[in-house]
């Protein structure tokens, strides 16, 4: 327990239970605002304008993170927001040089610091499926399933469609046996198409697959998703989907569904999940500004809390930060969130309180409970798992 202290500028700040926080197990960094696609549904600004990390920053990033009470044993570290592939390989492979020369330095080799990208898969070829393996990159590619609902969305500035693009740097993927995972957006025309979207992932060999339902977001402030009847057509999209995968011998792992599973299995209930523990989650932007709880929430200001960051990383420490007033005020309002959806809802076992940067974009307040992507990401999940549950195994082929 830390008590009570003075923030720079004089101000007093409440007693802290770090026994809350952390330890940091992602941390996001925006290595490039720029992203070659132009997709309609995409919640980030300035994606247009190629502002870059600077990886003179990256041990000062590091070794704040090793010198805070927040640091645990290993940590994922994500290469993402913008496409971090319009970087060159060259940048990467300094990260990884930095990477080990701080955590030998700070840390005597004993934090595991592993490096990921998120990436709309159209610039892969050889020479980063090399760099990938060299720099051992857990590879995600996002992916909207068939060319046709793919390439409504998911188009470059000059209006070309990506989808042929994105399945050559996959293919390239497979043919270099570097395994990744899939996050593909789902939409209202999607939803029509489960047939065409399980075919399409089991024909491509794509085993593990996470949808994200298009979301009211960022500058992205509506969505085709809204409404009770669109969360009816996706719970019937996702038992359609499972259905399929389950009939045909052929399955594809779905996250939504695989994370209940796992739960289930550990016999375990989420009394805070990461999205809603300080300093689980550390979102780093391209100056070096950070913010903890979700990453959508770094850099976005608004009237209520001001700005979402907490400092920035050259002048500012982690803990130093959980001791400032916007802190306190974000903090505060997370956690009467988590007690209200605690209280309310019979979901909170399984989702941990839910997502802050969801409830600010749909109610402009953390201290608010259900929103629509609950429902979408969590309940309808949840109960299109049980009600397979309680049918009971499928008939044999």
């Amino acid at each position: 327990m830390i008590s009570s202290q003075v923030a720079p500028g004089g101000a007093a700040t409440a007693e802290l239970d770090l026994s809350r926080f952390g330890p940091i197990g992602l941390v996001v960094v925006q290595s490039t605002s720029l992203c070659n696609l132009d997709c309609d549904y995409c919640y980030l600004p300035d994606r247009q304008k190629r502002r870059v990390f600077n990886l003179e920053l990256l041990p000062v990033l590091l070794q704040r993170i090793l010198e805070s009470p927040f640091c645990g044993p290993q940590l994922s570290l994500v290469w993402h927001a913008g496409e971090p592939l319009t970087l060159p390989c060259s940048y990467y492979d300094e990260a990884t040089a930095i990477i080990e020369r701080c955590v030998q330095e700070h840390a005597n080799g004993e934090v595991l610091i592993e490096q990921h990208v998120q990436t709309n898969g159209t610039l892969i070829n050889d020479e980063w499926c090399a760099c990938f393996r060299r720099n051992r990159i857990v590879v995600g590619v996002s992916i909207d399933g068939p060319a046709e609902i793919h390439d409504a969305h998911r188009r470059f500035r000059n209006g070309n469609p990506s989808h042929q693009l994105c399945m050559r740097g996959i293919e390239t993927l497979q043919r270099h046996d570097i395994p990744f995972h899939v996050i593909a957006v789902v939409t209202a025309a999607a939803m029509e198409q489960p047939e065409a979207m399980y075919r399409f992932f089991r024909d491509h060999g794509i085993s593990a697959v996470g949808f994200n339902v298009e979301e009211q977001e960022g500058v992205h402030t509506s969505s085709s998703m809204q409404g009770q009847q669109q969360e009816e057509r996706y719970r019937q999209f996702l038992q359609h989907f499972w259905q399929l995968s389950e009939a045909d011998g052929h399955p594809v792992v779905l996250r939504e569904f695989q994370q209940v599973i796992d739960l289930i299995q550990r016999n375990q209930r989420l009394n805070q999940n990461e999205l809603n523990r300080p300093y689980s989650i550390l979102s780093v932007d391209w100056q070096g500004n950070f913010s903890t709880f979700d990453p959508e929430l770094l850099s976005v200001s608004s009237e209520r809390y001001g700005s979402f960051n907490l400092g920035n990383i050259r002048d500012t420490s982690l803990l130093a930060a959980a001791h400032t007033p916007r802190f306190q005020q974000l903090w505060g309002d997370v956690a009467a969130g988590m007690q209200r959806c605690q209280s309310g809802c019979d979901y909170y076992g399984l989702c941990g309180g839910g997502m802050g940067s969801n409830k600010f974009w749909e109610h402009g307040t953390l201290d608010c409970s259900e929103t629509s992507a609950c429902r979408f990401r969590t309940q309808i999940p949840v109960q299109v798992l049980l009600e397979r549950f309680e049918a009971g195994p499928p008939p044999s082929r």
